[in-house]
């Protein structure tokens, strides 16, 4: 009893403290000055009326500059891994001296690069913030949250009576759909996308909270390889399939001449007809240990070691290869497209190269898609670079600018470089059918090329929302997850052949009648 009255009385001094030390102690305004003025006339209600205030407002001033005052919530800022790793270890003690269960979750923000290229360091900087609050706020009181550089947040899972495999990527899930909610900043919408990768306790491959944390970041990892907006729980082949850091280059050379790394195929559709109109190669690396081995690793050992030519012939050469082996199998695919890159475009002899490989396959250039960063041609003066792509143009070759909107590319070198058909960036495709700026923005993009006489593929179409809005925008052909992932070649027919009876089935989605 007596401890609930004293709660009481530590109650009431709390709120009288806030009543009277704030703006709202004006309300009692009235009250004092009708005492002053009985206690002490007309100069104590002058006092009392002239004096509170200023009182007041001296008050309010210093509580603004006070830690932990309302007026400036605290800013979560950037730590380092150690701060996580301590986080887990406090968790993990806990967790063993109570008998709960307690985890790692990592997360992602997908694109940071793009990001910081379309709104800037200071717009980011307040949009990793406002994430950081949005994580907070999904998780209980005694979980941990640590951001970390490079759009990363890790997560210190607070011991729990009940943690499996199912309520943790429950929590994943809601943390994915926390930050994925639209975010407006100055006048704009941004739409976010984000990869999640845990592991439990339960499951670490170690003892440590170093081996728990390393486990999330292999996930983490694992997630962004098969994203966007994935999400992957540890196991343990994850271990065997990872690139540990300093990987030679003589092992990705030797890759590339062994056969190990080879394009993967994936389709671009017409969304007047449903029809596939081409594959893109694009370069995986199938390794024998660790699986399969994301590009973003293995490219810049091959760019850094000079082999970026020697894939684009490999490439081209298993291309055209795919090509014949449709065409005898009686599959009717238009085209593939390859990726070239900016060392293949400075070799003089670019233009007899290909000429030969087309008519060592006897394919003619029309069925090739030479897929050019916008980067590329917008830096590229009247030099070499410029002679090979207005040369495969003229010889007959469909050249596509990859990446567009990214690169500012001007309307006169997209004409000057013969370019036939633009492939608008993924940035600009996400969320399309949700955002109206998004929608002005590709809008503005297809209205430009119809005035050119260009042909267009968005790039990056991961549900039947944006499909069927770019559809209705006048996007000629779309390309992403939505449609398909990227397949091995063996895998390609059967893929084409379920497509093609598909479309007997379903409805077209047509453009819009405007």
């Amino acid at each position: 009893m007596g401890q609930s009255f004293e709660k009481w009385q530590a109650w009431l001094r709390r709120a009288g403290r806030i009543m009277l030390s704030g703006p709202q102690a004006l309300a009692f305004m009235p009250a004092m000055a009708l005492a002053a003025f009985w206690i002490g006339g007309e100069a104590w209600l002058i006092i009392v009326a002239l004096g509170v205030p200023l009182i007041l407002a001296v008050a309010a001033r210093g509580a603004e500059g006070r830690p932990g005052s309302a007026m400036t919530p605290p800013s979560p800022p950037e730590e380092s891994m150690e701060a996580l790793n301590r986080a887990l270890e406090t968790a993990m003690s806990g967790a063993a001296r109570t008998g709960r269960s307690t985890g790692c979750i990592m997360l992602a923000v997908d694109d940071l690069r793009d990001l910081l290229d379309r709104h800037g360091l200071g717009a980011t900087e307040t949009i990793m913030l406002r994430l950081a609050a949005r994580i907070t706020s999904s998780l209980r009181e005694g979980d941990r949250v640590v951001r970390l550089p490079g759009g990363e947040f890790g997560i210190a899972i607070a011991p729990m009576r009940h943690l499996d495999l199912e309520s943790a990527i429950q929590m994943a899930g809601r943390l994915q759909l926390s930050i994925e909610e639209p975010l407006s900043l100055d006048a704009t919408t941004v739409y976010l996308s984000c990869s999640v990768g845990f592991c439990l306790a339960s499951r670490n491959p170690g003892q440590g909270s170093i081996d728990l944390l390393d486990a999330a970041r292999l996930a983490l990892s694992d997630a962004q390889q098969n994203g966007p907006s994935a999400i992957r729980a540890y196991n343990d082949r994850m271990r065997a399939s990872r690139v540990r850091e300093g990987i030679l280059a003589d092992e990705a050379a030797a890759a590339l001449e062994g056969g190990l790394i080879v394009p993967w195929f994936q389709p671009q559709i017409s969304t007047d007809t449903g029809q596939i109109t081409g594959f893109e190669a694009l370069a995986r690396w199938q390794h024998p240990e660790r699986g399969l081995i994301s590009p973003t690793e293995f490219l810049p050992v091959l760019e850094q070691s000079g082999q970026l030519e020697r894939l684009g012939e490999v490439m081209l050469f298993h291309a055209l290869t795919a090509l014949r082996s449709w065409d005898a199998a009686g599959l009717d695919i238009p085209r593939v497209g390859v990726n070239f890159a900016t060392e293949e475009l400075h070799n003089p002899k670019l233009l007899d190269k290909i000429r030969w490989e087309l008519d060592r396959f006897d394919l003619p250039p029309s069925r090739l898609s030479v897929e050019v960063l916008e980067t590329v041609v917008a830096a590229a003066p009247d030099d070499t670079v410029s002679r090979n792509i207005n040369g495969l143009a003229k010889l007959g070759c469909v050249i596509d600018l990859d990446d567009f909107g990214t690169g500012h590319a001007s309307i006169s070198s997209i004409r000057r470089f013969a370019v036939a058909r633009i492939k608008i960036d993924r940035s600009f495709v996400l969320k399309v059918d949700r955002d109206p700026e998004q929608q002005r923005i590709v809008n503005a993009i297809l209205t430009m090329a119809d005035r050119l006489d260009l042909d267009t593929l968005a790039e990056g179409v991961e549900t039947l929302g944006e499909h069927a809005m770019l559809a209705q925008l006048g996007c000629g052909h779309v390309q992403g997850f939505g449609i398909a992932r990227p397949m091995p070649f063996d895998q390609t027919a059967d893929w084409i052949r379920n497509h093609n009876a598909k479309l007997q089935q379903a409805p077209t989605i047509g453009h819009s009648a405007g």
